[in-house]
């Protein structure tokens, strides 16, 4: 199963972006989704994660400001993010777990997609 992220670029303090990530290949079933980020010199943290049912998780830093959405009938993700900071710099990573068509349960990464908050 693969990802594909798209939607990062080059941001001013306190504007919007939206990203988006497709998921295609042997796919049964989707469980979660979601998105984290990892800025130099900083683990892999998470963003926001929504399951079926569209129940969401986020992390602090993306409480109040980011939305997770999903598409079911795309095996998409969407991050709506808005009021971004400087420090919301970072490769955004998408990621989905769920059961292949040959019954296997799979998690998989995408490649990222960097995010910069600069004026």
């Amino acid at each position: 199963v693969q990802l594909q992220a798209s939607g990062g670029g080059l941001v001013e303090p306190g504007g919007y972006l939206r990203l988006s990530c497709a998921a295609s290949g042997s796919i049964f079933s989707l469980n979660a989704m979601g998105w984290y980020r990892q800025a130099p010199g900083n683990q892999r943290a998470l963003v926001a994660v929504i399951t079926t049912g569209d129940r969401t998780n986020y992390g602090d830093s993306a409480k109040g400001r980011f939305t997770i959405s999903r598409d079911d009938t795309k095996n998409t993700v969407f991050l709506h993010m808005s009021v971004l900071l400087p420090e919301d710099t970072a490769v955004y990573y998408c990621t989905a777990d769920g059961i292949t068509t040959m019954r296997r349960p799979f998690t998989s990464w995408g490649r990222g997609t960097q995010v910069t908050v600069s004026s």
